[in-house]
């Protein structure tokens, strides 16, 4: 099964190529211009590709995500502490 990610712009580019390695496909914020943006614009572009979302904006997103009737989900990368 392929997953379409995108990776939010607090977390590095080179997780685009990650994901390509694990055969799936995966775009960046930033690569999208779309860096910048209020979480709820790219709330607009996540539901509309039908993204999974990855993210360490846990809280934001939770919410975000928890309005939404049905959407592919979002991967919330816990930073080291």
């Amino acid at each position: 099964m392929t997953v379409k990610f995108l990776i939010d712009e607090c977390l590095h580019t080179s997780l685009v190529e990650v994901a390509h390695a694990a055969s799936h496909m995966a775009d960046h914020v930033n690569y999208l211009g779309l860096g910048g943006s209020k979480d709820w614009e790219l709330m607009a572009t996540i539901r509309a590709q039908d993204y999974t979302f990855v993210t360490n904006n846990r809280s934001d997103f939770l919410v975000l995500h928890g309005q939404e009737p049905l959407h592919a989900g979002v991967i919330v990368i816990v930073p080291n502490a």
